[in-house]
C-alpha cells in the first residue's frame, strides 16, 4: 500500500506576518503550524499567571502579554503562553530577547516539541524558560542550558517568581467546591 504524504505549501516570513490566523500559528522554517491548544487548566493557569505578573508589572519594571509573536530567529516565530518584556515601548512582533517565556504544557504536547521550543527561545537569548505541566503539577525552568524542577520557579537575579503551590491550590480549589 503506498502512503501518500501531505504537502505543506511553505510561504514567506512577510505573508506569515500580514496574516491573521485564529487561533495564531507559529511559522517554522516556511511552514504555518498550528498549535496545540490548551483546555481547562491550561486556560485557568495562563489566565493566573498573567495577573500574578500584571499585578507586579511595576513592581518588577516587566510588561506581561500572553500569545505575543516572538520572532526568535530569521525564520522561526513562536507563540509563547506567556511572556515577560521589560517595561519600555515593546514592538507589535517581539525581536528582542524576552526576560522571560513561559509555555504550559497542553495534552497534545510532546517532548520533543517542548524542547524545540525552548531551544530556539534560548538561542534567540532568552536566559529563563518555565515550562509548567497541568497534567502532573510540576514545573521546570532553564537557565543557562540546565533545567531545574522546582515549586518556586524563578528568573535568577530579579524579583520575579511565581509559587506553583499556590497556583495549583487555587486550580483544584475551584473543582473542589460543591456546586448550588
Amino acid at each position: 500500500m503506498a502512503t501518500i504524504a501531505a504537502a505543506t505549501a511553505l510561504i514567506s516570513l512577510e505573508e506569515y506576518m500580514a496574516t491573521s490566523y485564529r487561533p495564531d500559528r507559529e511559522y517554522i522554517d516556511g511552514e504555518v503550524r498550528e498549535r496545540n491548544m490548551g483546555k481547562r487548566d491550561h486556560a485557568r493557569l495562563q489566565a493566573m499567571l498573567s495577573g500574578w505578573f500584571d499585578v507586579h508589572e511595576k513592581a518588577w519594571g516587566v510588561l506581561v502579554g500572553t500569545e505575543w509573536r516572538t520572532l526568535v530567529a530569521a525564520r522561526r516565530v513562536r507563540i509563547p503562553d506567556v511572556v515577560l518584556v521589560a517595561d519600555e515601548d515593546q514592538p507589535e512582533v517581539l525581536t528582542d530577547p524576552p526576560i522571560l517565556i513561559v509555555e504550559i504544557l497542553s495534552p497534545d504536547d510532546s517532548y520533543s516539541d517542548t524542547q524545540e521550543r525552548s531551544a530556539d527561545y534560548r538561542r534567540m537569548g532568552v536566559k529563563t524558560v518555565w515550562i509548567i505541566d497541568p497534567k502532573t503539577r510540576t514545573g521546570r525552568f532553564c537557565v543557562e542550558d540546565a533545567w531545574t524542577e522546582a515549586r518556586r520557579l524563578t528568573v535568577p537575579g530579579t524579583e520575579i517568581y511565581a509559587d506553583l503551590d499556590v497556583l495549583f491550590d487555587r486550580l483544584d480549589r475551584k473543582r473542589r467546591q460543591p456546586r448550588n
